[in-house]
């Protein structure tokens, strides 16, 4: 039987424009290209990487009224049952710029009905949480709605798993989240946010795990871009997965890629870790070789045939 992630979190509509280098402050730059309009969303990005990873998806979010997300997005194994309207917000939308030089991005975020998506919302849907092994969740929606999720999670006997990304400010941040999630996977540059210890090298990694764990996290995975990912366990477990070389044309949605083909393949006891980590690895890799969100996510067949060259 193939495992459920239940994915609360955001739905954007994508605009993007793709640039030959990002512009200094103060600088116009010309394009050769319009700006794309494609869907997107941390949430949707997550909950359409499980899909396609081989997994299943039950997928919490709200959207503009009116907002047909399922005529927009239709994949094997994303059940969009659970989708919600605002009726007087916009459904969310991402500003995104690429560089062709480097495949960088910088992304502001309208936030339209991913704000309005309440805690009420998730308990209402709490159906969804009946036959999943993990709740995933990122902070493109309301702080208070994640937490009161995990906790509806935890009372289902769920394992959670928190993507605390973008980081809010820290004084905003309720140390209590951190408490109720069992995996914490940030990037380096977001654990950094959260424990303001610098990662510069494996001892550096230890200790923003060690500040994980002293706050309750079981479990912590950190992605470390182009260097690949560490796991840290609060019981001694520790591994190491390189990254795959590759030359990124667009880094958008690679760490929701990986996050959705990791979920994928893991087991609640987290006794195969390893290889979950090197299928995300695998996944993300090819992410970053195609433009765009929803569209460089790969299938399952991909990734399988990616996943040798993971060490």
């Amino acid at each position: 039987m193939v495992k459920k992630t239940t994915i609360i979190g955001s739905t954007n509509l994508d605009k993007v424009t793709r640039v030959p280098r990002l512009a200094n402050s103060g600088e116009t730059l010309s394009t050769p290209q319009h700006q794309e309009e494609v869907m997107g969303g941390k949430g949707l990005n997550q909950a359409v990487a499980v899909a396609r990873a081989g997994g299943q998806a039950n997928f919490i979010t709200k959207v503009g009224a009116g907002f047909d997300l399922a005529g927009r997005v239709q994949e094997d194994g994303l059940n969009l049952d659970y989708v919600l309207e605002s009726q007087d917000a916009e459904t969310g939308q991402a500003y995104i710029t690429v560089s062709k030089a480097t495949g960088d991005n910088i992304i502001y975020v309208y936030e339209g009905a991913n704000g309005q998506l309440l805690a009420k919302d998730v308990w209402d849907q709490k159906a969804a949480f009946e036959d999943a092994a993990f709740c995933l969740a990122q902070l493109e929606i309301p702080l208070e709605t994640v937490l009161s999720a995990f906790k509806d999670a935890h009372e289902a006997g769920v394992v959670t798993v928190l993507n605390p990304a973008p980081v809010p400010d820290q004084e905003n941040f309720p140390k209590e989240l951190l408490a109720e999630s069992d995996l914490v996977i940030p990037n380096e540059h977001e654990t950094e946010l959260l424990t303001n210890i610098p990662v510069t090298d494996r001892e550096s990694l230890i200790q923003n795990a060690d500040f994980f764990f002293k706050a309750g996290v079981k479990h912590v995975l950190i992605t470390l871009g182009d260097k690949g990912a560490f796991y840290k366990s609060v019981d001694g477990k520790e591994v190491t997965v390189n990254a795959i070389k590759t030359t990124a044309i667009d880094t958008t949605a690679a760490g929701d890629t990986f996050i959705g083909a990791l979920l994928s393949r893991l087991v609640p006891s987290f006794a195969n870790i390893e290889g979950a980590i090197k299928y995300g690895v695998a996944a993300a890799s090819l992410t970053v070789a195609q433009p765009g969100a929803l569209p460089s996510i790969p299938f399952e067949d991909a990734i399988l045939a990616q996943l040798p060259k993971t060490k």
